[in-house]
């Protein structure tokens, strides 16, 4: 039986360096599970692995894609297993997936419902509405379309309101309607390796990289990706409190404490999230390194 290890945990938690020494390890190939490093433009403020660390081990889904693509969870999916399938799988017993957004890690372990193609013409006019007139005719209206995803979307992002109204608009149908939530079965079996640090560790953690991005040459990138920042991609934490600084709305010592605040709150919905695969089961990858690898002997 072929097999998938899913290493997971919250930003920071040294995910890529334990996913580089496993693969090593089983002479087999790496998966990011990262939606925002699959895009070529986006390196500092998504934390893509550095050249040496590419080098050790083959990545795949790593800043493939151009910001300007459009891309979703369902697309991963699809293109997660036909790689798997048809390829690594082919030449390989066990492949590492290695990532922290937690829609495309879902999707490949458990599945993720169909949805229709983006209407780019409708997803501008309704991005439009929601610059000149605000969310709430847009809940009004996800509302009467659809009261069911009403009741259980979170009204305060925006984009997953605008989401769902396009598919309500563009097919005529309820977006809950493509929402099955069926689990589907895989051909392999997974490992799931959950990293995490005790809270102030990783704290810290979190605000030496932010700091680190910086020095990098994060301000410089933000601006540089500027022009982009209506597009999906670029509504993430590192990008959008910098728009804010470059529209004048933050200084940037408040828009990098921002930054540093904002990933610490990703971290902890992550940890909720991937602390229900893993059973709150976290390993610390530097003090457990002995019982992860009783986790890869027994393969």
């Amino acid at each position: 039986m072929k097999t998938l290890i899913a290493v997971i945990g919250p930003t920071a938690s040294g995910k890529t360096d334990t996913a580089v020494k496993i693969a090593q390890y089983l002479d087999t190939e790496i998966i990011s599970a990262d939606s925002r490093q699959i895009f070529k433009e986006m390196t500092i403020g998504t934390a893509v692995p550095d050249n040496d660390t590419l080098q050790k081990v083959k990545h795949h889904f790593i800043q493939t894609r151009s910001v300007t693509e459009y891309y979703n969870a369902y697309m991963y999916e699809q293109e997660v297993i036909s790689l798997l399938e048809n390829d690594i799988f082919k030449r390989k017993d066990t492949v590492v997936m290695c990532g922290g957004s937690m829609l495309y890690v879902d999707a490949v372990l458990n599945g993720i419902d169909y949805a229709p193609d983006r209407d780019e013409k409708l997803r501008a006019e309704l991005w439009k509405r929601f610059e000149t007139e605000g969310l709430e005719p847009l809940k009004e209206e996800l509302k009467r379309l659809d009261p069911k995803y009403y009741g259980e979307c979170d009204l305060k992002n925006h984009a997953r309101v605008i989401k769902a109204l396009e598919v309500c608009i563009q097919t005529g149908q309820p977006y809950s309607s493509f929402r099955k939530g069926e689990k589907k079965q895989r051909g392999f079996d997974v490992i799931r390796i959950g990293l995490n640090f005790p809270r102030e560790i990783l704290h810290e953690r979190i605000n030496k990289r932010v700091d680190l991005m910086f020095e990098n040459g994060l301000l410089e990138e933000a601006e540089s990706l500027r022009k982009y920042k209506g597009l999906m991609p670029l509504n993430t934490v590192g990008y959008r409190e910098l728009f804010d600084f470059f529209d004048g709305l933050t200084d940037l010592e408040t828009a990098k404490e921002l930054i540093k605040r904002n990933t610490r709150r990703y971290a902890r919905k992550q940890i909720t999230w991937f602390g229900k695969e893993v059973e709150n089961r976290w390993l610390n990858p530097l003090e457990d390194e002995d019982k992860i690898m009783e986790k890869l002997q027994k393969l």
